[in-house]
């Protein structure tokens, strides 16, 4: 395990992340040597195509990896709580981070309706965090819980107090996930692709409650999504992800105007944009190929098989370390000073 002292104006550190999953058929390599940062009040957005390792490195932050078949094979996640004490969140008890979760961080799942549970009704499980970490009173915890239903536009909040998962629709549950979340005004929100479920209408009401709530507390958000748009609106900086590594890292305005990794570049290609009179419809561009196998990655850069700038023998010889492009913007790849000229020369 890796873990070293953070740096002070550091809410969350995760230093060196590795996590496996030991299948009947081999080790998946799902999250290799990740290492990333979260300041206070900040929005960090995680982007990259399903099977990237966003989620699983999400799980590993909240201590949610399946054991077995998953297992933390390295690193170190560094966090400080509403008490401002440092502490590895990998070294603690079951207890421990019992007492972290849903107080300290908390987390908005992909999935709502398999995130409830079916006999117990929404009520009793917004108000059970509430009651837990805030040791408030049952009547007090539901009132708390009506009010944040409330402010997720939740019509006749009451009513919905007693209704169990399967009387709401996929949208509300997401919204009683985020009320769940946001009850007990955590340090840390991890998001993960928070707003799939909901039209744009609720979804720029929540985008707007979680920017209210990082006001109010200061509030950090990791925001896991497959929308760069909704990543451009929320995010302060933007990591992206690819086969487990983190490949760029930057501001908005460095990932968005001058992407350095051609993955990254072919993510914003393949954006579709409005079409004008003044800006017809033109060609769509995709990624070519598949995400690699993680029980069987690439040797070296593990884009190459998909990039139209890799060269043999310089790309697949060894693993790309991340290089610093300006300060606060990193990318993994060796031939990203040669890329940038040649797209300044055309």
């Amino acid at each position: 395990m890796v873990a070293e002292n953070m740096e002070q104006n550091h809410l969350l550190e995760v230093q060196d992340l590795e996590v496996r999953f030991h299948a009947s058929d081999g080790i998946v390599n799902a999250v290799n040597g990740v290492t990333f940062h979260i300041d206070d009040g900040e929005t960090l957005a995680v982007v990259g195509e399903s099977g990237s390792g966003k989620s699983v490195t999400s799980l590993a932050i909240m201590g949610l990896v399946p054991n077995p078949p998953g297992v933390v094979a390295n690193g170190g996640i560094l966090f400080r709580g509403k008490d401002r004490a440092e502490r590895d969140l990998l070294t603690l008890s079951r207890a421990e981070l019992r007492r972290v979760r849903g107080n300290d961080i908390a987390m908005v799942f992909q999935e709502p309706i398999s995130s409830l549970s079916p006999v117990y009704t929404i009520g009793d499980q917004i108000a059970e965090a509430i009651i837990l970490h805030q040791h408030k009173t049952r009547r007090e915890a539901l009132r708390l819980a009506a009010a944040m239903l409330a402010r997720l536009g939740i019509p006749e909040p009451q009513k919905r107090l007693r209704n169990y998962p399967h009387q709401i629709s996929g949208g509300m549950a997401q919204r009683v996930m985020i009320a769940m979340a946001l009850s007990c005004r955590p340090s840390l929100l991890i998001a993960d692709e928070p707003t799939t479920a909901l039209d744009v209408t609720i979804q720029a009401q929540l985008l707007e409650l979680i920017a209210e709530l990082q006001r109010e507390i200061g509030m950090a958000v990791l925001f896991i999504t497959h929308d760069l748009g909704v990543a451009a609106q929320v995010a302060d900086r933007i990591l992206v992800m690819y086969a487990g590594r983190v490949v760029e890292v930057g501001s908005v305005q460095q990932i968005f105007r001058e992407p350095r990794m051609p993955y990254t570049m072919g993510l914003l290609r393949s954006v579709p944009r409005l079409v004008t009179d003044d800006a017809p419809l033109g060609h769509l561009d995709a990624i070519p190929g598949e995400m690699p196998n993680p029980q069987n990655l690439p040797r070296g850069c593990s884009f190459f098989p998909r990039c139209a700038y890799a060269v043999k023998g310089r790309c697949d010889a060894a693993v790309p370390e991340l290089d610093e492009v300006s300060a606060g913007h990193e990318v993994r790849c060796v031939r990203w000073r040669e890329i940038a000229s040649e797209g300044e020369a055309s």
